[in-house]
């Protein structure tokens, strides 16, 4: 589904600024795969190239067999609504509802009113926020943020959920929540790409692990555990 293909990326073209260097591995349909690393290892490049928000220096980046870098600006909307991307500061609207956050979202996709109405219900019934679909940003816990986030991610049905660092600004029990919901989503089969420095957490899951150092992979098992050397 998804293959990074001797990925570079190198920042200013300075040699002290290489972000990934000739990076390779695939990711298979309802995946869940954890990127592990310390800060600067690499992770959050790697899906900004997926989602092409950034291009990489060298390489190639497939989905679907489909290379990302080829895809012309008219494809590239499409490209992200089958990735769903959740990050570390939510990045909700604070002025709108969680039903609204989600619903603008789709709206920006050319969704129908018919299908607001129905899947924004229903997306934020997943994530266990039916009860508070009226309320704005500023009512919410920091767990309930990220759980509306992950709502406006899934709206669009996406094939694949990239979340960089989701739990970063969490406490232990909504970081345990957030982590069980990316484990729910998976097992309803939507291929799901976890960024984290969080040792603990990927411990827990016995998932494949694919851990960076410096731009390198260093190791790929599955299952894996959180080995820095």
């Amino acid at each position: 589904m998804i293959k990074f293909e001797n990925i570079s990326k190198i920042y200013n073209g300075g040699s002290h600024s290489v972000a990934l260097n000739n990076v390779s591995f695939n990711v298979d349909p309802k995946e869940f795969v954890s990127l592990v690393g310390r800060s600067g290892a690499g992770k959050s490049t790697l899906l900004k190239l997926l989602i092409a928000e950034e291009k990489p220096t060298r390489g190639k980046i497939f989905f679907d067999k489909k290379n990302v870098l080829e895809m012309r600006p008219n494809e590239l909307p499409f490209l992200r609504r089958q990735i769903g991307a959740v990050f570390q500061d939510f990045k909700l609207l604070p002025n709108k509802t969680a039903y609204e956050n989600v619903a603008f979202a789709m709206e920006a996709a050319g969704k129908s009113d018919e299908e607001i109405k129905t899947d924004v219900p229903r997306v934020l019934d997943l994530v266990g926020l039916k009860e508070k679909m009226g309320n704005f940003p500023k009512e919410l816990s920091g767990g309930e943020k990220q759980r509306v986030a992950i709502a406006r991610a899934m709206a669009h049905r996406p094939n694949v959920i990239v979340a960089d660092e989701p739990t970063g600004n969490l406490d232990p029990i909504n970081t345990w929540d957030i982590i069980r919901l990316l484990l729910k989503i998976n097992e309803l089969g939507t291929t799901v790409i976890l960024a984290t420095h969080d040792k603990e957490i990927i411990n827990a899951l016995e998932k494949r692990v694919v851990s960076l150092d410096k731009g390198e992979i260093i190791r790929d098992e599955n299952p894996g555990r959180y080995i820095l050397s």
